[in-house]
């Protein structure tokens, strides 16, 4: 059901004797392995593997990797789900080390890339881990849950419940319909043309996000928001938007509704929008009142940027 096969990776590294060297290709430094150079690709060995799964309706799909990232998109008349891995290692073996789990039961898939028992020492490297990339393609309705411990994930095309976290590395989801949840240890989030919910929250990283949305949240520990609501947007609950340390943008459309309460601890609020039965203090830390005709709240709060209220 899988095939593998091996190849030469594109990450060099050099170690040398001395501190200073001119710019050349790596390439043309492997000569210099014997002028007292030593030129070590870690991840020198590649192989490939395939699982495919039949299903007959939405797939429920949960992804696995230790290290690396994961990248999903759709194929909408797809009747099944194409898991591609992608496997880096600095030898052979230690890629045959990398344990890879699947499970079907209906349309339940599980996909899991377990770290080896033992990691490969390198000289002057140290211990260096093989690394797994998950390329999946699925149906355009589909419920994803992905996890990596250490990567980047992505997301194209996909409605559905889709959670996404990392421990270290960017999210970014594109053309996503239904109910995204998105959290990351340290890295950025980039969500675009979403019609749906979202819940956002990057312990250090920027957040922008675009699209029509119900429900909203987003967090981050030390970094910058942007948010565009596109024309439609119409509030189901309260939403939170909430950076510890960095600037906030808000865009809204013109006919948006909502109790505005804006508040920033080192800052000041710069405000295009209509609001009436206004209030704010004197140094325009903050400012609250009605957008339209009022409903649910938008909170929004910096502990240290200012604040931008605009129309889409």
């Amino acid at each position: 059901m899988g095939s593998g096969n091996s190849g030469v990776g594109r990450v060099v590294q050099v170690h040398c004797m001395k501190s200073v060297l001119p710019a050349i290709s790596a390439a043309a430094l492997l000569p210099l392995a014997l002028g007292g150079c030593v030129v070590v690709d870690s991840h020198g060995h590649i192989a490939r593997d395939e699982r495919t799964f039949t299903v007959t309706g939405r797939p429920e799909l949960k992804l696995t990797t230790f290290d690396g990232s994961i990248e999903i998109r759709s194929a909408p008349d797809a009747k099944t789900v194409l898991v591609e891995i992608e496997k880096r290692g600095p030898t052979k073996e230690a890629i045959d080390g990398l344990q890879i789990e699947t499970k079907q039961d209906g349309d339940r898939i599980e996909v899991e890339v377990k770290r080896p028992a033992r990691d490969v020492a390198m000289i002057g490297l140290g211990r260096i881990s093989p690394t797994a990339r998950l390329i999946v393609t699925i149906p355009r309705d589909g419920n994803v849950t992905a996890r990596s411990g250490d990567g980047s994930i992505r997301v194209e095309r996909v409605r559905g419940r889709i959670d996404l976290r990392t421990g270290d590395g960017s999210v970014r989801a594109t053309g996503v319909g239904g109910q995204l949840t998105i959290a990351t240890g340290d890295g950025s989030v980039t969500v675009d043309d979403l019609e749906g919910d979202l819940d956002v929250d990057t312990g250090d990283g920027s957040v922008s996000v675009a699209g029509r949305l119900g429900s909203v949240k987003l967090h981050s520990g030390d970094g910058s928001i942007t948010f565009r609501a596109e024309s439609g947007t119409s509030m189901k609950d309260d939403w939170s938007v909430t950076t510890g340390d960095g600037g906030v943008a808000i865009f809204l459309p013109s006919d948006f509704a909502a109790q505005l309460d804006a508040h920033t601890g080192d800052g000041s609020i710069r405000n295009d929008l209509k609001i009436e039965n206004k209030s704010s203090d004197e140094e325009r830390r903050t400012l609250r009142g009605t957008l339209g005709t009022g409903g649910k709240t938008l909170r929004i709060r910096t502990g240290d940027g200012g604040i931008r209220l605009k129309i889409s």
